[in-house]
């Protein structure tokens, strides 16, 4: 009885051992194929990486203001007699808007002229007694004294009376009216908007390092969303201070303006000429690989596999990007001329990863897009 249970857990062992190294065996043959497993290549899009030279700009967000503009006030309180003026409208300096009422006052400078007319008649008879000798001088100095207040008071109400007559600061623009017929305004209140439109100016912020290449004169070119093509002006003022909250300093541009395009209050996208630029490596947008520890491209190269042979594959290179215009994006260090650069499909790829390169459609890559539905 002994030697048969002997026997069996001899028999069992030995069974045990043998499927062990069996199984052991086949897995050191998936571990082996799994070592010299090779992915297919990933299908991507190539560019050999060329040189230019990019003029040197500045690009900041500014805001369009009138070289004159204000809100045409009344000076005085009376009840609107007459608009001489049409909204939207253009209007030359000195142009009539509004009339106030004026009835008390022009019955008061035809008493005021009469009572000037008497007082000239009794300075003109005091002034023969005067060479006759029969009054005194004094009494000639009173009658002069009176007859100049007279005067002067027709002069007061006649100011008052041109006072009433709201009239345009300068050329330019007008607004919509704020004022109705009748209407009873007191002194400041509001009658329309006058904005000189041609030349304006555009003004924006730049980083107080920005500064030293801004020169009085230089070109500036500002574009808007709903304005067709671009608008080419000059820096006309650099204010003389930093703003110590934002540590930027304002810049002033003057536009021409002549098809009154810029209107005051508007947004605008202004871009500074700095003059020669320097010489970049100009890549599609989607080659570059954003990240929040740097930005890299992949490089395609003739890499050596585990076995020592070689395939295509690429190479993860940290690249410092620059500005960008249009579908282009300038690349300053970290990619040279001449190497071929991954433009599609950079999101599934790694360092050393073999690709098969396929251009028969490639990413955009225009300075100047025009997109269709733009």
């Amino acid at each position: 009885m002994t030697k048969r249970m002997v026997a069996m857990v001899a028999g069992v062992a030995l069974f045990i051992v043998a499927v062990g190294t069996v199984k052991f065996r086949q897995i050191q043959a998936g571990a082996a194929m799994a070592a010299s497993f090779q992915p297919p290549p990933e299908a991507v899009t190539t560019l050999v990486a060329g040189q230019e030279v990019w003029p040197a700009t500045l690009k900041a967000i500014g805001s369009v203001s009138a070289a004159q503009g204000v809100m045409v006030s009344a000076d005085l309180p009376g009840i609107v007699a007459e608009i001489a003026f049409e909204s939207g409208r253009s209007v030359r300096a000195g142009a009539l808007l509004v009339r106030l009422d004026t009835k008390q006052e022009q019955a008061q400078l035809a008493a005021a002229e009469a009572q000037r007319v008497l007082a000239r008649l009794n300075l003109s008879r005091i002034a023969d007694l005067l060479s006759k000798g029969v009054i005194s001088h004094s009494e000639y100095d009173r009658l002069d004294a009176e007859h100049k207040q007279a005067d002067a008071r027709v002069g007061e109400i006649r100011a008052t009376i041109e006072r009433k007559q709201i009239r345009a600061p300068f050329s330019g623009i007008l607004g919509i009216r704020q004022v109705n017929l009748g209407q009873y305004l007191e002194g400041g209140a509001a009658v329309v908007q006058l904005q000189s439109l041609h030349p304006i100016y555009v003004n924006f912020a730049v980083p107080q390092q920005e500064v030293a290449p801004l020169r009085i004169g230089a070109e500036v070119r500002v574009s808007a969303e709903g304005m067709a093509g671009e608008r080419s002006g000059r820096i006309s003022a650099i204010d003389s201070v930093v703003d110590e909250g934002t540590r930027n300093v304002q810049v002033q541009a003057t536009f021409a303006n002549a098809e009154e395009t810029l209107r005051p209050g508007m947004f605008v996208e202004a871009v500074v000429g700095l003059g020669a630029g320097e010489p970049v490596i100009t890549l599609p947008a989607s080659a570059i690989n954003y990240a929040p520890y740097g930005d890299s491209v992949f490089v395609v190269a003739d890499l050596k596999g585990p076995t020592g042979e070689t395939y295509r594959g690429v190479r993860q290179q940290v690249v410092k990007v620059g500005g960008a215009r249009g579908d282009q994006v300038a690349v300053l260090s970290g990619v040279k001329a001449g190497e071929e650069v991954v433009t599609s499909g950079v999101f599934k790829l790694r360092n050393g990863a073999a690709v098969k390169v396929n251009n028969d459609v490639r990413p955009a890559n225009d300075r100047a897009p025009k997109p269709e539905d733009s």
